[in-house]
């Protein structure tokens, strides 16, 4: 499990198709704090360790499945993107986000940007069977980042960014175009179910 807080922003090294993809990851995370068969958020993505090493600076291997990818944006990864990173929540740990279980619903879309004093106003869109869990002032993850909805106008939905998420996330990169991992609120989906049962 996670929260959506990211702990760091990590650097695709290279990718290769080995039937699934594979991928390495620069972070800087400490080698050793990493077990192998560890669950690490990549873009909102739960992918496991299966490889780790600390020759020019922290990096860690993670396999990518075939469904994963074609649910996903990891088909874009490629060397030298920017990728949000979050370990898995320890017991004990913070819950600063919202619960979030890594498994990604499927893919929103930026449709519009603009500047509103320092923080960015994203408009983005969302997959028609996705938008009905998604309320005003409800979360939902975006490429592993906890936000909070400002606004639903039928499947497409508002979120602001402040400086600070901008800087230690990769949504400083983002443009009008991108598609972005998208994981519900996991309440939200058992709110609804329990209404479709009881209508």
């Amino acid at each position: 499990m996670f929260t959506g807080i990211v702990t760091d922003i990590g650097t695709i090294q290279r990718t290769e198709d080995r039937g699934d993809l594979r991928a390495r990851i620069g972070c800087s995370y400490d080698a050793d704090g990493i077990d192998l068969g560890a669950s690490i958020a990549c873009d909102g993505v739960c992918l496991t360790v299966i490889a780790k090493g600390s020759d020019g600076g922290c990096w860690f291997d993670v396999d990518i499945s075939a469904e994963t990818v074609s649910k996903t944006n990891l088909a874009d990864w490629a060397a030298g993107k920017r990728v949000n990173l979050e370990r898995a929540l320890k017991l004990g740990d913070e819950l600063g986000g919202h619960i979030v279980s890594g498994h990604v619903d499927g893919l929103a879309t930026i449709i519009e940007m603009h500047d509103d004093g320092d923080s960015t106003r994203v408009t983005l869109t969302a997959p028609r069977d996705l938008a009905k869990f998604i309320a005003q002032k409800g979360s939902v993850t975006l490429n592993g980042v906890s936000l909070t909805v400002n606004d639903v106008n039928g499947c497409d939905f508002g979120i602001n960014f402040i400086p600070h998420t901008k800087t230690h996330t990769t949504w400083g990169d983002a443009k009008v175009g991108d598609r972005v991992n998208l994981e519900i609120d996991t309440l939200a989906r058992y709110v609804a179910r329990l209404a479709e049962m009881q209508g």
